[in-house]
């Protein structure tokens, strides 16, 4: 591009960031405090210095605190930073602007990161030759009549992976490993594995740089992306032309949603990169610092962190619930994702004064929005401040990840006793949770592992975990992952250990696939991916975290077992209602909705502290679907289960996670009226109602 002078207009203050348009375009930042406010212009991303400086007029480009200017005749393709200047009082205000920083526009749908040095940005002074830089750009992408799907939550089953992760390992075959183009070439293994929502892990642009000195040391990066600094830009590692990064996300979502699958993002709105008062300048601090972030009340040099990140963003300011609340609408009406999870979404229920709000404008404006109506919302209704509101997350519409599922299913599988009674309440959707508030099983996510903790293999294998390689001397990540080695610490050959394993991990998956509510898998568990223990692989951007798609041959037992249930919980209605169950016979059927057992029918054993078994019998929720009696023993020996009669059909043995394979493709018979069945220690078996 020829250097030269462009004319300028004042433009328009209602759009932020950069609008191209075919007679130029239209820059805008919001900035309270500043003075004098730069546009850089580089020709590529690779660019040292920039090849034109315009200045705003505070008298001709400013409203209120949004900067704002029109370049005449400018192209797409250019790349732009902001310089912000401006004097305030830090420790009173809490302002924090460097004129000399090349400050990122928070508002660009694409990023380039390739000079970026996170070093030079912590420093004060010029890093203009090492920013991160936005690029203009037109929209032109034609989605082909794609629109958002709408599966409802009851009916779905969530797989969450890692958009980079999935396909980087060697074994995975594909052309570009690591891309969003490379997931394409994988949908047809999602669709056979029967899933119905992909939840990516962070796609919107992070830095991989934001990690300790140590782990940087050590070659290692932020390879998860909880470091967001660009929440309306996907992530240009991702994509194989970072230019193309907004269109080749959008190719990904189009062919999900032709393969029947929804796309949830993994938002990460509680904190950014920027980090506290040590990270570095990349564009809140240097615009708004006092705006954007909770700062201390007696001394506004200070961060409140509430993430465990350095910071946290002020959610409940007027322009950041706005910023916000813009950056899902652009995300589901220009890239058509069909949901978000909010990574410790507690911290968005904070005011500004830090204290937990139920009626936090973020929170209500999000669940409110006519045009987020169709939109899933997920909360981890946590924070790292001890804000822990599984159940009680502000709203109706939030859907949660159910911690408290996840660590009582742990302990009940693993061996514990005397809590059937939560188990069987867990199993029933966490009704103690959330049915007096008006809400509904699919509230609840459920889940055993996710991508932070162990991995459904180490969960079985690891009583202890095993970080040394993040470079934090094993300080970092969770001590308490109510774990169970099943005899010996880490990999074994003992043939007993192996398979007393792999029926726990079985058991696992069957007890997700039969609970009410929303199931979730992590993305590897169904190949008994392993992690050798590390609980924390944030920093592990290699072959730890990883698909290892050599592991779909080794372990096609477990493969097989999990798209069963998956299979399984899809043919039949009543593991998926909609409503919580009452014990009482609904749409003209004989049998209650749901009938609970010990041992002995009708006799569950509520209030005994060393039960291990629990047995329910749910009904179809139509007289042609068969009802299911589900026998579970955690115990350390076998039991006898009583059978209840069932009129016109016989039971047979569908599921048996002692046996492998564990899913019968024909049902045994089995023995129906007044008859017991004898169900392995530490194990799970379901019959099914069939027509005599």
């Amino acid at each position: 591009m020829a250097k030269a002078r462009y004319s300028v207009q004042p433009g328009n203050w209602d759009n932020a960031g950069a609008r191209a348009t075919d007679n130029g375009v239209n820059f805008c930042i919001f900035s309270r405090y500043a003075e004098d406010i730069q546009l850089l212009l580089f020709e590529t991303s690779a660019s040292p210095e920039p090849y034109e400086i315009i200045a705003l007029d505070p008298q001709v480009n400013r409203t209120f605190f949004f900067w704002h200017i029109f370049v005449e005749g400018l192209g797409e393709g250019v790349f732009y930073n902001w310089r912000i200047r401006g004097t305030c009082d830090t420790r009173e205000i809490g302002c924090r602007m460097d004129g000399e920083k090349a400050l990122l526009d928070p508002w660009a749908v694409t990023v380039d990161d390739r000079l970026w040095n996170r070093e030079v940005a912590c420093r004060p002074g010029d890093n203009v030759a090492t920013a991160i830089r936005a690029q203009v750009v037109h929209d032109r992408y034609d989605w082909e009549g794609d629109t958002p799907l709408y599966i409802p939550l009851n009916a779905a089953v969530i797989y969450e992976m890692h958009a980079g992760g999935f396909t980087r390992h060697p074994s995975s075959g594909v052309a570009h490993p690591g891309t969003f183009g490379a997931v394409i070439e994988k949908i047809p293994y999602l669709q056979d594995l029967g899933i119905t929502h992909v939840e990516l892990m962070p796609i919107m642009a992070f830095d991989p740089q934001d990690v300790p000195p140590k782990t940087a040391a050590m070659g290692l990066e932020n390879y998860w992306g909880y470091s967001t600094h660009s929440f309306f830009a996907p992530h240009p590692g991702f994509a194989l032309d970072p230019s193309r990064a907004r269109d080749e996300f959008r190719d990904l979502v189009k062919a999900l949603h032709r393969a029947g699958i929804g796309v949830i993002l993994d938002v990460v709105f509680n904190h950014t990169a920027e980090g506290g008062n040590s990270g570095p300048t990349i564009s809140f601090k240097g615009i708004g610092n006092e705006v954007f972030y909770h700062l201390d009340f007696s001394d506004r040099r200070l961060y409140r962190d509430y993430t465990g990140c350095g910071n946290t963003v002020n959610c409940n300011h007027p322009i950041v619930t706005r910023f916000l609340i813009d950056a899902l609408l652009y995300w589901v009406r220009q890239m058509h994702v069909d949901g978000f999870r909010f990574d410790l979404a507690s911290a968005l229920a904070r005011g500004e004064d830090g204290n937990p709000q139920y009626h936090a404008p973020i929170l209500w404006a999000t669940e409110l929005s006519p045009a987020l109506g169709r939109s899933h919302i997920i909360a981890e209704a946590w924070d790292a401040a001890g804000l822990y509101q599984v159940g009680d997350f502000p709203g109706f519409r939030w859907a949660e990840w159910n911690g408290r599922y996840r660590d009582l299913m742990r302990s009940f599988v693993k061996g514990d006793t005397g809590m059937v009674a939560e188990v069987a309440t867990r199993m029933a959707g966490s009704s103690d949770l959330y049915q007096s508030r008006g809400r509904l099983p699919s509230n609840s996510i459920n889940f055993i592992t996710c991508h932070d903790g162990f991995t459904l293999w180490d969960l079985v294998s690891y009583n202890r975990k095993h970080n040394e390689a993040n470079g934090e001397d094993n300080r970092d990540g969770h001590n308490d992952n109510l774990s169970w080695n099943c005899g010996v610490e880490g990999p074994t050959d003992d043939p007993a250990i192996l398979a007393l394993r792999r029926r726990q991990a079985r058991n696992f998956i069957a007890v997700l696939m039969l609970s009410q509510g929303v199931p979730m898998l992590r993305s590897g568990d169904e190949v008994l991916q392993s992690k050798q223990g590390n609980n924390n692989s944030y920093c592990q951007n290699n072959a730890l975290s990883w698909f290892d798609w050599t592991l779909l041959e080794d372990n096609c037992g477990m493969h097989d077992f999990v798209r069963g249930m998956i299979a399984f919980r899809q043919r039949h209605p009543t593991l998926r209602r909609s409503r919580f169950l009452t014990g009482e016979p609904a749409n003209g059927q004989t049998l209650p909705d749901i009938t609970w057992h010990g041992v002995g029918l009708d006799s569950p054993e509520w209030d005994n502290p060393a039960a291990q078994s629990l047995a329910l019998t749910l009904a179809g929720i139509t007289a042609e679907e068969p009802p299911l009696h589900i026998m579970i023993n955690m115990g350390k020996a076998p039991l006898e289960f009583a059978v209840p009669p069932l009129a016109g059909r016989s039971w047979h043995v569908a599921i048996d996670t002692d046996r492998e394979p564990a899913i019968l493709e024909h049902p045994d018979p089995c023995p129906t009226s007044g008859s017991r069945v004898r169900v392995a220690q530490r194990s799970l078996m379901v019959l099914e109602g069939r027509a005599v």
